[in-house]
């Protein structure tokens, strides 16, 4: 039954899978209240109207998520099965409430068990899926949480998946303990400092990420936050003349931007507030152009001099 006015905004626990939904009926301007999942999709204007208010939209399915999202709970279900010791017990521990000093919310751990699937579950899970390029050759994978449910936190369980497996198995190509974090501004790189183990306020402590034991083996890991102005070239316009020099490399580029990863490569990438990193088009504003350019690139020569593992 459609009505006007939503008398009851919160439906679902933040700490389990949404039983229902709110769907808002274009047409009449009413919701109706749905059981199950909302799917994966957003409204575009039709452009068959002539004033843009009047314009109901059409809904867009993103099929790839709709697809990707029933396989994971499937094989959730089903145990993890073909993950690695290090990462079923991380899972184990993040979602048993009797050994942790907090819940994690329901969307957080999806997130992250996503990101697992798509790296550790057998060839057999994935196929007919193909997550596309966006013309460059190394891979991203976005994970998109509304505002206020914690995607730091998420940052965080990554790094833990990530670094503690590549600790425990130093030749297993898809991880990675040498990792790049790129924020959108100055204030967003200082805030994400409790990405490092290092921070008095780290979150993997904070947020009870992981026990004790796997808390020593995480201090091993070389993570890098920066904000996304250190991509850029050298500007060689900028300094003294006495010494011409060409061009930097791009192996010169990351001893630059990477000093504290000296050799290492298979690096893995986060990206945060990642709509800012993309491949520009030319009908973008100069300033937005600039600035994605300068962030995409930058990851590109970090590719061709070491390899990118995949961005996040």
């Amino acid at each position: 039954m459609s009505q006007k006015v939503i008398d009851q905004l919160i439906i679902n626990s933040p700490y389990d899978e949404p039983k229902e939904h709110w769907l808002y009926i274009r047409e009449t301007q009413e919701f109706e209240r749905r059981e199950g999942r909302r799917p994966a999709g957003y409204w575009r204007a039709t452009g068959r109207f002539g004033q843009k208010n009047d314009d109901p939209g059409e809904f867009i399915p993103i099929e790839l998520v709709n697809k990707i999202r029933p396989r994971v709970k499937a094989w959730k279900a089903n145990g993890y099965p073909n993950v690695t010791g290090i990462t079923r017990r991380l899972l184990s521990y993040w979602a048993d409430p009797t050994v942790r000093n907090n819940r994690l919310f329901w969307c957080q751990l999806e997130a992250v068990e996503t990101a697992i699937w798509l790296t550790e579950s057998s060839a057999a899970e994935k196929q007919g899926l193909e997550i596309p390029k966006d013309g460059g050759t190394w891979e991203r994978q976005c994970l998109k949480l509304a505002t206020g449910t914690g995607k730091t936190v998420v940052m965080a369980m990554l790094i833990a998946w990530q670094t503690l497996n590549k600790i425990s198995a130093p030749t297993d190509p898809r991880f990675s303990k040498h990792i790049l974090v790129v924020a959108p501004g100055i204030t967003v790189r200082d805030r994400l400092q409790v990405l490092l183990p290092s921070n008095e306020e780290n979150f993997y402590q904070a947020f009870d990420l992981v026990d004790s034991a796997m808390w020593q083996e995480l201090l091993n890991a070389k993570i890098i936050v920066t904000n996304w102005h250190t991509l850029a070239p050298i500007n060689e316009n900028y300094g003294p003349k006495v010494i011409k020099k060409g061009p930097e490399s791009d192996e010169a580029f990351v001893r630059r931007v990477l000093s504290d990863f000296g050799n290492a490569s298979n690096i893995l990438i986060i990206n945060d507030e990642a709509h800012h990193c993309h491949r520009p088009s030319e009908d973008e504003e100069k300033e937005e152009q600039e600035k994605a350019t300068i962030w995409v690139s930058g990851i590109d020569r970090i590719h061709n001099a070491r390899g990118v593992l995949r961005s996040y």
